[in-house]
């Protein structure tokens, strides 16, 4: 099932604006629990058509799970999508697309696919609550899985690797251990959902501010 409600902007994966922007471009959709996993199914693209609307194109939408929707129908069925009024438009045929929109719930068929962000490589949003000595990090863009299941993050200096921990989302947090500031730069390496690794080396430049998004040169594809 699924409905075309307003998906809230950055919702419960924390990517705030950048869901209206390119490569997201709105075409998102909060996932019931199966899919969003707790913050772990952040990021992964699925394919969704329908063909139960005369106003269904047959055709399918692309969308990221940015967002969770916990209660109610979401968790009436296997899994649920709660699509952006951007995505399920792009489901109708030409000229249909608020009829779609009007239809509330519909069944539709989907597929898990491979993630496609052309010319864009990953992005790392360090969050505002940041210091010294504790360092929170938003991952996004990621082509391929697009989720991850673990993320590990490289002091200037070390040559072992530490897992940082999923705080909520698509973000993830490394605390100092040691009483001590961290070192930067930071290299950071992320596992995807199916087990591919990618690292991202000196990613987080020794200079880093709060706030601040830090583009790498690396993509699974």
């Amino acid at each position: 099932m699924e409905r075309g409600e307003f998906v809230y902007a950055g919702g419960a994966c924390g990517y705030q604006t950048a869901v209206g922007q390119r490569p997201f471009s709105s075409m998102i959709a909060a996932g019931s629990p199966s899919l969003f996993k707790g913050g772990k199914g952040c990021g992964a693209c699925y394919e969704v058509k329908c063909d139960s609307n005369p106003a269904c194109s047959g055709q399918p939408a692309t969308v990221v799970i940015t967002d969770e929707c916990p209660a109610g129908v979401c968790l009436a069925e296997a899994a649920h999508f709660d699509m952006s009024g951007t995505s399920m438009g792009a489901m109708a045929k030409p000229g249909m697309a608020d009829r779609l929109r009007a239809a509330g719930i519909l069944k539709v068929q989907y597929k898990r696919v491979p993630c496609k962000y052309s010319g864009v490589n990953i992005a790392f949003q360090v969050d505002q609550g940041s210091n010294p000595f504790y360092f929170e990090v938003l991952v996004e863009f990621e082509d391929g899985d697009g989720d991850l299941s673990a993320v590990h993050l490289m002091e200037a200096g070390c040559s072992t690797w530490t897992p940082m921990v999923q705080n909520w989302g698509a973000l993830w947090r490394y605390n100092s251990n040691t009483g001590k500031a961290l070192r930067a730069p930071f290299s950071i390496r992320l596992t995807s959902d199916s087990g591919k690794v990618l690292v991202a080396n000196n990613v987080i430049p020794a200079s880093w501010k709060a706030g601040a998004t830090y583009r790498s040169l690396v993509n699974y594809s």
